[in-house]
């Protein structure tokens, strides 16, 4: 990712035994990130970008088997860390919690239309998988990548002759390509076992995927999802603590292309809830069930019950409280993802009723909702406007679940305009988007929990409990703390 991408996230890896002493191994990752792509000439143009490709990763989650990759502004978070030992090699990947799979790029490399969408300066070189290891066709991690396929099949297409086939002695064959499809692009891969090492986390026998070609996917992804080549899974085969649950805490950002951001932790690991306060307050968490989805198993779906804007609560569709037996419905939290979807009949409702409470105050932008693909948007002018917006509130499935987002995470506001001479004016738009008719999400999820609705809070992924926490932090100040005691 570079000047011409989005946002990027650096992660630098250090282990802490001293942060909490309830346990005595958690992974603290700083994610330092700044926002600066050269090749969007202004905020609107940027958020449209954003906007369409949040858009895409919606409709392709609820089309494809696996589906990965953060496309879009805003969600581009990357983990770094070395893979093998003669010698090591740098490695940079995307975070993604809608994906259980870490794939890689692999020399040679080739990215086919992939003009614009990174800086190859900012990652490491494509990898040398010449000493690392094949999967075997009969190991669970090659079922798991190519999913429904049962091993025979698989040994038959790595052409494994039919007596072995028969007696199902396959182990020396390797496991044969599989193929992914994201938002915008695809690629081909296979499975290599090789040493990973993340701060002082060692992984002797680490699965990833390795591609040499792909379309429009020009940087490798991390896997956090349920499944089992997911990063924190392979992390909970070394150690069940660091692995069976992780938070992030993201620092609000907005889309101003030369602004600076502190880091953002990235937490691998269980730590004393007691222990969590920030600036001397104890933090409260809420939580609420995750959803065991029979089909798409790698996504964290969860149940939402409403949408409250103001004092009015808009329940949500019966589609979005739970899953159907097929594993369609429900809410997938997703790292990956910049702006939330909603089904079209709860949107409608929550955009009719923003509308009333804030269309009394200030005209409409209707020409920015063209251009972005958010809305409604709204000219702000000089009216003191901080009691205008109302409150947005997630009211989640389970017992006290509500989340009340603040004021940024659901409306930004930006300077539009100033072409030749004229003068630019201040908008502000609500960051919620229209996932589609309710009749036509019957195949995936019904709708997804964007990163942007989710900064400022610590998001925690607790998978022994089968939940996902949310509380409001200062994340900046909770980076400092823990990074002052390492």
């Amino acid at each position: 990712m570079s000047s011409s991408s989005s946002l990027v996230f650096f992660f630098f890896l250090l282990i802490s035994s001293s942060c909490f002493p309830s346990f005595s191994e958690i992974l603290i990752l700083p994610l330092s990130h700044s926002l600066s792509p050269t090749h969007f000439n202004s905020t609107h143009h940027l958020l449209k970008s954003s906007s369409s490709r949040s858009a895409a990763r919606f409709h392709n989650h609820r089309r494809q088997q696996q589906l990965s990759l953060p496309l879009s502004a805003g969600s581009d978070y990357t983990l770094s860390f070395n893979l093998g030992t003669h010698p090591p090699q740098p490695v940079t990947l995307y975070m993604d919690t809608g994906s259980d799979l870490v794939w890689i790029p692999c020399a040679p490399f080739e990215c086919i239309l992939c003009e614009g969408k990174s800086n190859p300066s900012l990652f490491p070189k494509p990898l040398n998988v010449s000493r690392s290891r094949t999967v075997s066709c009969k190991s669970p991690a090659c079922s798991a990548a190519h999913t429904s396929l049962s091993s025979s099949d698989l040994c038959a297409i790595s052409r494994c002759p039919l007596i072995s086939i028969e007696t199902s002695d396959c182990s020396s064959f390797a496991c044969p390509p599989f193929y992914f499809a994201y938002g915008d692009g695809s690629l081909i891969a296979r499975l290599y076992h090789d040493s990973v090492s993340i701060s002082s986390v060692f992984l002797r026998n680490f699965t990833f995927g390795c591609a040499h070609t792909t379309l429009g996917e020009p940087v490798g992804v991390a896997g956090f999802g349920r499944g089992l080549l997911s990063l924190p899974a392979q992390l909970a085969a070394f150690s069940p603590q660091l692995g069976h649950q992780f938070s992030y805490c993201l620092i609000s950002h907005s889309f101003d292309k030369q602004r600076v951001r502190q880091p953002s932790p990235l937490i691998l690991g269980r730590y004393d809830e007691d222990d969590k306060r920030t600036d001397g307050e104890l933090v409260q968490f809420v939580y609420t069930p995750m959803l065991e989805n029979p089909k798409h198993l790698y996504l964290y779906s969860v149940g939402l019950a409403g949408v409250s804007v103001g004092k009015k609560t808009i329940p949500a569709p019966e589609m979005l409280r739970r899953l159907d037996h097929r594993g369609n419905g429900g809410m997938v939290v997703d790292s990956g993802t910049t702006f939330t979807m909603l089904p079209a009949s709860l949107y409608n409702s929550v955009v009719a009723e923003f509308d009333r409470r804030v269309g009394r105050v200030h005209e409409r932008a209707s020409e920015v909702e063209d251009e972005t693909g958010l809305g409604p948007c709204y000219y702000m002018g000089k009216v003191k406007n901080e009691t205008k917006v109302p409150t947005v509130t997630l009211r989640f499935e389970g017992k006290e679940s509500d989340v009340v987002l603040p004021r940024k995470n659901y409306f930004y506001e930006f300077l539009y305009g100033g072409y030749g001479t004229g003068r630019k004016k201040k908008v502000g738009c609500l960051m919620l988007m229209n996932g589609g008719d309710d009749a036509e999400l019957n195949d995936g999820p019904g709708a997804t929990l964007g990163n942007y609705q989710q900064q400022g809070f610590e998001v925690v992924y607790d998978l022994e409990k089968q939940r996902v926490g949310f509380a409001r932090r200062k994340c900046a100040s909770l980076w400092d703390r823990l990074n002052q005691r390492n």
